[in-house]
């Protein structure tokens, strides 16, 4: 007997993705083999989307958190028409191809997040929930419902296992994000065995106790009408955000493969793809066959989504015309640009006023810059008061108002969030809390840089002169570990002046993540108004011929102080500050060597980290002055003095160059 189209679809969904498994030799064959029908019943009937044109701005999110089971999306994206042709399914992990190994948000239209490591995908669609949801409370006026979309993931058991994703989903449910919705594919296998080797939770009661709301779907591999039910009745759920908890087989139609855990992460061979096909009623000599009443019947799915953006379009010319003022802030945020005017008038200092905290500096920024960027939104983990990082206007909660998202002591979910909603477009994030903590954060700052996305990170109490709270706080390695993230731009501005710059620089960047890295301690006004060459990363603060002093943040007046006294014993000694190192270096040679002659060798860095990485700008005869070693408890001049970051230490250093 003939299947029914329902069924010849998710089949050919997953044919299509064991062929390209099977032939790149390489991926994950189980996943798609089990939630082929969960995909196919939401993209089908529910998700709204249009594939002439991916980036339509009220278009649902899908996000692949089970970033392992990409063929299963490539082929989603193929059926309806994303122009992902069968010749780049058979490229599947192949150089240059547009179908990666896991999905990347760069590389192929229709993939909304890169995924893979696990627990980002999901804790990214909540972001999406929170963007849709600020940016409709921005933007949409009565009769004009112009942003109203939902986010949707496909999540593992893998992924509920992460702590990012606890982290996250705790927000959601107190967040109340009701236009959020995950199908959790809860086939109960790892890629090592049984799910039950290392868990045994109730995962539906969890997510109750979470505050979402809860189903489940007894038999995800072939009861297409639960699942329509499940989700139909998740998007009548306004309150809650969702999860479907859908009971799957990894490997579904895998003779001998098939709930077990050698379907995970290996192409199952060719004879079991043989086997496999037969099994779900296919031709074994087929390759990447796709009938053609299925591909007719997926693109008429799609058209849906189609009309639907459409219908939009018409919404929005009606909008422009009713309240052209927020239509044409709307789209400037659409665009990824921000408004005329967004960097006038930031605050200034000079010479003599009165000594500041770079974070408190940083606060002042925002503020005045939150009064003009509508979409610059974000928050803290549960630090504002220390990390300055507060504007006026509240919290922002379960009605979608305030300024400020309380993130809670969550770190890893704060920074997995924010670059959801850079996904999502429309909004300018900014996470924060303390630079120690970055180390919570290290998954999802790596995932902005690789895909080249602006997110801002503010991380204060830079250095061991926070003080007192001790080596628990008080990074010494973190500097030169975040310099290592290949695209980031780590900013550590020296006084309120170059605070400044750094948050210019940070949201004018469009491609790469700025980390803003500032102090706890106040310190004194050393630079002009608007910093001159700080936007290039390093420049001559003070200048001088027998020897370069380098310093970044706080030690910059370290090295200041150490240059006064260099002079008393007739040695002119230029400062250079050098609040980002991946600036500097990309300023043409020309002026690199201006700032610092290659001729010169007689070199100092000062900065209150380790020292690892400094031989790049002093050479081998220059001397670092540093951290290599862990802080101690005291007050922060108290634990800087004992550590050697002094004016005389970097004066002893100069004389040892000599």
């Amino acid at each position: 007997m003939k299947p029914d189209l329902s069924t010849l679809a998710i089949n050919t969904l997953r044919t299509l993705s064991i062929d390209a498994v099977q032939k790149a030799n390489s991926g994950h064959p189980g996943l798609p083999l089990g939630a082929a029908p969960m995909a196919y019943v939401l993209w089908q009937h529910h998700l709204k989307h249009d594939p002439g044109a991916p980036t339509w701005f009220d278009r649902d999110r899908f996000v692949l958190s089970a970033g392992h089971g990409s063929a299963l999306l490539y082929s989603l994206l193929h059926l309806t028409g994303y122009g992902l042709g069968l010749d780049e399914l058979q490229q599947f992990r192949q150089w240059g191809s547009r179908t990666p190994g896991h999905p990347e948000w760069h590389d192929t239209p229709g993939v909304e997040a890169t995924t893979g490591p696990l627990g980002q995908g999901a804790a990214n669609a909540v972001g999406m929930a929170i963007a849709e949801r600020f940016l409709a409370r921005q933007f949409n006026r009565p009769g004009h419902e112009i942003i109203d979309h939902r986010t949707y993931a496909l999540v593992s058991d893998g992924d509920i296992m992460e702590g990012v994703v606890s982290e996250a989903s705790s927000i959601a449910g107190h967040l109340g994000l009701g236009k959020l919705l995950f199908l959790y594919d809860a086939n109960h296998v790892t890629l090592d065995g049984p799910l039950s080797d290392s868990m045994s939770e109730d995962v539906a009661m969890r997510y109750a106790a979470y505050g979402w709301h809860v189903q489940r779907v007894e038999n995800g591999d072939s009861d297409l009408a639960a699942l329509d039910a499940a989700i139909t009745a998740a998007k009548a759920e306004t309150a809650r955000p969702s999860i479907i908890v859908i009971r799957t087989t990894i490997g579904f139609g895998s003779p001998k493969k098939a709930g077990t855990s050698a379907a995970h992460g290996s192409p199952l061979g060719e004879p079991e793809v043989r086997a496999t096909k037969q099994a779900l009623g296919w031709d074994p000599d087929a390759h990447f066959f796709v009938p053609d009443e299925v591909r007719a019947h997926m693109v008429e799915g799609a058209k849906r989504g189609t009309d639907a953006h459409q219908t939009w379009d018409a919404k929005l010319a009606a909008y422009r015309a009713a309240h052209p003022d927020a239509a044409a802030l709307l789209e400037t945020a659409i665009r990824g640009e921000l408004p005329a005017g967004w960097d006038h008038d930031l605050p200034t200092a000079s010479p003599g006023d009165k000594p500041v905290a770079t974070r408190g500096a940083g606060g002042k920024v925002m503020v005045a810059l939150a009064a003009r960027i509508p979409w610059l939104f974000g928050g803290d983990a549960d630090l504002g008061g220390s990390t300055k990082t507060i504007v006026p206007g509240g919290n922002y909660v379960k009605i979608g108002e305030g300024k400020n998202l309380r993130f809670g002591i969550r770190e890893h979910g704060m920074g997995a969030i924010g670059n959801g909603m850079l996904y999502h477009g429309g909004i300018r994030p900014f996470v924060a809390t303390f630079l120690v903590f970055s180390d919570y954060m290290r998954p999802p700052v790596r995932l902005a840089a690789l895909n080249k996305m602006p997110a801002i990170f503010v991380w204060t109490h830079d250095s061991v002169g926070l003080g007192e709270d001790g080596p628990t706080h008080q990074p010494v390695e973190h500097l030169m570990a975040l310099r290592a993230i290949v695209n980031l731009c780590v900013f550590r501005p020296c006084d309120a002046n170059e605070t400044v710059a750094g948050w210019r620089y940070a949201l004018a960047k469009t491609h790469g993540p700025t980390a803003l890295i500032l102090s706890r301690q106040d310190l004194p006004i050393v630079t002009q108004p608007g910093a001159p060459g700080a936007e290039r990363g390093g420049y001559v603060l003070a200048d001088g011929s027998d020897a370069i002093l380098i310093a970044t943040g706080s030690e910059v007046q370290v090295a200041l102080a150490a240059r006064d006294e260099l002079s008393r014993q007739g040695v002119s000694a230029r400062v250079v500050s050098m609040p980002c190192w991946e600036l500097f270096a990309a300023q043409p040679q020309s002026y690199r060597d201006a700032v610092l002659p290659p001729a010169q060798h007689r070199r100092v860095s000062v900065e209150a980290g380790i020292t690892f990485g400094w031989r790049e700008y002093i050479g081998d005869r220059g001397v670092a002055i540093g951290i290599d070693r862990y802080g101690a408890s005291a007050p922060g001049e108290v634990v800087l003095e004992k550590l050697g970051i002094t004016p005389a230490a970097v004066v002893e250093a100069v004389q040892r160059t000599a």
